[in-house]
């Protein structure tokens, strides 16, 4: 089946099954493997993309369901909110093996989206990947300079 997807601002056409998830359209057939492959049943968020803005376990995501939808990897280029996450992850030094942070970093840039200005409950609501590091202290104090910076406030 032909479908077309709309990934970091390219139109791709492809032909493939429609049941196929998004994961393995992006490392597979486009070559963004960025978006990372953990669990395979959207529980642990390694492969978190945005669609439309929305933070999305990738790995479950039918591409037949994302027809007109916009994608965004963390390969695309920066925008305003995941700029200031990679850098606010620079300076709190929050990766250590970094596997799950593309996911970490587009499930955050969804939550700044949605709510400029977070708190620890909306962080620890809206943050459900794991990171087997257990580094969530820093990724928490990353949204939160990240958030601080792009609100024009000094962290």
């Amino acid at each position: 089946m032909n479908t077309n997807l709309s990934i970091n601002g390219q139109r791709h056409s492809l032909d493939i099954e429609p049941e196929t998830p998004l994961l393995w359209v992006l490392r597979d057939e486009l070559g963004l493997t960025g978006t990372k492959f953990g669990c395979g049943v959207a529980s642990c968020g390694a492969c978190t993309v945005e669609v439309d803005g929305v933070a999305t376990r990738s790995c479950v995501m039918p591409i037949m369901a994302l027809e007109g939808k916009s994608i965004r990897t963390i390969e695309a280029e920066p925008d305003r909110i995941t700029a200031a996450l990679q850098a606010a992850w620079i300076e709190q030094q929050v990766p250590q093996c970094g596997y799950c942070q593309s996911g970490m970093i587009m499930a955050a840039a969804s939550l700044l989206r949605a709510k400029p200005r977070p708190t620890d409950a909306d962080i620890d609501t809206n943050i459900s990947n794991i990171c087997r590091c257990g580094t969530y202290q820093r990724i928490r104090a990353g949204i939160h300079l990240a958030a601080a910076q792009l609100n024009g406030a000094s962290a």
